[in-house]
């Protein structure tokens, strides 16, 4: 079995641009105990995938998780069907830090607007006193779009995809 070669940047980018624009929701995954909790949830990127936002409640154990501990992961993936293999979906997995973005902040009320705009439902939910607008700062990106299709990105430039080839054999 030949391996795909790799895609060019500007695919890898629109690839994964239009997987997280049909995507609406993702997994957080933050640390309890030392060990993963994931929860589901609905978020919002920033012009690149090295920023994520997040609405969330005080009262959830994801976000008791966020207090004591900030490192986060946040994974997307294409929805599973019929006739898809379940190892061949499409996905991103994003690693880095979060913090609440104050209502003082520059970026606040741009991201609330956006962020209210995608999520109508949430309108409602910005005056509850237990919520807040939470910054997920990404450090690392890992997108599988396929079998031998995988790409590792870095905050330092993350419109650069490096392919994640198999080494091949020598001799």
């Amino acid at each position: 079995m030949t391996m795909p070669e790799a895609m060019s940047n500007d695919a890898v980018q629109a690839a994964w641009s239009k997987l997280v624009e049909q995507v609406r929701t993702g997994v957080l995954l933050t640390l309890r105990n030392g060990r993963p909790f994931g929860s589901h949830v609905p978020y919002l990127l920033g012009p690149d995938w090295s920023r994520a936002y997040l609405h969330l409640s005080r009262l959830a154990f994801h976000t008791q998780h966020l207090l004591a501990d900030p490192r986060v992961s946040l994974f997307i993936a294409e929805p599973d069907g019929p006739g898809k293999n379940p190892l061949a979906l499409q996905r991103i997995n994003l690693q880095g830090e979060a913090a609440i973005l104050p209502p003082t902040a520059q970026a606040y009320e741009g991201v609330k607007q956006r962020y209210q705009d995608k999520f109508p439902q949430s309108k409602m939910m910005f005056g509850f006193g237990d919520f807040a607008l939470w910054e997920l700062t990404m450090q690392d990106a890992h997108l599988v779009l396929g079998f031998g299709q995988a790409y590792t990105s870095h905050a330092s430039d993350p419109s650069i995809w490096h392919h994640q080839a198999p080494e091949k054999k020598k001799g």
